[in-house]
């Protein structure tokens, strides 16, 4: 496969994945990387592979490379946020969305950081966020309208 080829199937798997259809743009990005692995595309490979395979330990090395070589472009950190998203770490992805919009500002990454969202702080700030007398004091003045 040539270099244009490679940029061709890269092109088209972007296509796709702004369209919604994340497993087949896995398909061109996965072609893409075996020709000419870019950081670019490593990115949303490192993404459509975590997402629809499940590979997210492996998302996340892929993506951090990513980063590593163009720490610059956000892409990379709207690509790392979103696997974040996929596991348990929604404290990782907010970690990643603040950095990246301190070293490439973007309306992307603006977006995900409000829609993830920032919680609020504990009711009683001694007490763990995960204990039952936090949760049951911040449903109850959510409901009342005074949180």
């Amino acid at each position: 496969m040539t270099d244009s080829d490679a940029r061709k199937e890269f092109d088209n798997g972007l296509i796709l994945f702004k369209a919604g259809s994340i497993l087949r743009a896995l398909g061109h990005f996965e072609r893409s990387m075996d020709a000419q692995p870019t950081s670019l595309c490593a990115s949303y490979y490192a993404y459509c592979m975590a997402k629809e395979r499940g590979h997210v330990t492996k998302g996340v090395a892929l993506c951090r490379e990513a980063l590593a070589q163009e720490p610059g472009n956000p892409v990379h950190y709207l690509n790392l946020a979103r696997i974040h998203l996929l596991g348990p770490n929604k404290e990782d992805a907010l970690k990643v969305l603040r950095e990246g919009i301190q070293h490439a500002p973007d309306p992307e990454l603006a977006a995900l950081l409000a829609m993830v969202g920032v919680r609020k702080p504990p009711v009683m700030s001694f007490l763990h966020r995960d204990n039952p007398i936090n949760k049951f004091l911040g449903i109850l003045l959510k409901r009342l309208g005074m949180r």
